[in-house]
C-alpha cells in the first residue's frame, strides 16, 4: 500500500514544491482509552481503516494539523495547478477536496479524536465530523448510518493518482459523465501506470475516473488508448 502518510504538496501559491510530510501511527494512550471507555486490551484488537472525515470549510490545512498533532496518519490530496504570474508559468498547489480529510486509524482512536476536536474549540462549527455512508445502515442501530470508511485498495489507487504532479487531474461531479466503457482499466504506460478506473470523456479528451465515494470523483489527464487494458478481476 502507498505510504499513508502522504501530503503531496505544501500550501498554496508557493510555486514550487516540498517533500511529503511523514506522520508516525500510534496506539492511543491509556488515558485516551480509558475516557473513551475501551480498554487497551480491545483497543490492541481493532484495526485501523481509513475513516473519511468532513473538514469544516477553509480550514483543511489547520485540520491536518490537528490530526498530525495527535500522531495519527492522515492523507490531504493536493491539486497542482498552472497559473500565469509576471508573464511566467508557475505550478501552485491548493486541496483538490476542500472538505474531506483520509485518516488511517482505529474506530476508538477517530472517537477519541473528534472528542478533543471538539473540547479544544471555541468555534460554533466543529473542525473535524464524521463523514457517513448513506448506502448502508449500522447493525446495533438500523435507523442510522455508519461512518464511512474506505477500503486500503481503493484508498491505495487514490493515493497512486491524487500524488502525481499533473496540473490536469482535476475534481469532477457525477452528473452527465458518461462512461466509454463500463468495465474498469488500468493504465499500462506513461505516468498514471498502475492507476486503475472508468474511461469517461471529459473536457475533450479521454481520461480514467477514480471514485473513492459517491460524491469523490477525480480524473486523470489525457489517457491514449494503447496505454490501458481491462482490468482483470
Amino acid at each position: 500500500m502507498a505510504d499513508a502518510s502522504l501530503y503531496n504538496g505544501q500550501p498554496t501559491g508557493t510555486g514550487s514544491s516540498c517533500p511529503s510530510a511523514r506522520l508516525t501511527s500510534c496506539t492511543p494512550s491509556i488515558p485516551c482509552d480509558v475516557r473513551n471507555g475501551v480498554s487497551v486490551e480491545n483497543a490492541l484488537i481493532e484495526k485501523r481503516q481509513w475513516f473519511v472525515l468532513r473538514v469544516s470549510y477553509g480550514r483543511i490545512i489547520k485540520a491536518k494539523s490537528f490530526v498530525e498533532a495527535k500522531n495519527l496518519e492522515c492523507y490531504v490530496p493536493m491539486r497542482h495547478k498552472q497559473i500565469m504570474k509576471h508573464g511566467k508559468k508557475l505550478i501552485i498547489t491548493e486541496p483538490l477536496l476542500t472538505s474531506f480529510l483520509f485518516v488511517y486509524a482505529t474506530r476508538s482512536q477517530i472517537g477519541v479524536l473528534l472528542c478533543d476536536c471538539s473540547n479544544n474549540t471555541t468555534d460554533k462549527k466543529a473542525l473535524l465530523s464524521f463523514y457517513y455512508d448513506h448506502t448502508s445502515f449500522r447493525e446495533d442501530a438500523p435507523e442510522k448510518n455508519p461512518p464511512l470508511t474506505v477500503s486500503n485498495s481503493a484508498m491505495d489507487n487514490f493515493i497512486r493518482l491524487t500524488s502525481i504532479k499533473n496540473p490536469h487531474i482535476i475534481p469532477i461531479t457525477s452528473e452527465n459523465i458518461k462512461y466509454k466503457l463500463d468495465d474498469e482499466v488500468v493504465i499500462t504506460g506513461g505516468e498514471f501506470v498502475g492507476v486503475h478506473g472508468r474511461v469517461a470523456r471529459i473536457a475533450g479528451q479521454q481520461r480514467v475516473v477514480v471514485e473513492l465515494f459517491d460524491g469523490c470523483l477525480v480524473a486523470t489527464a489525457y489517457i491514449p488508448k494503447d496505454m490501458m487494458s481491462l482490468l482483470e478481476m
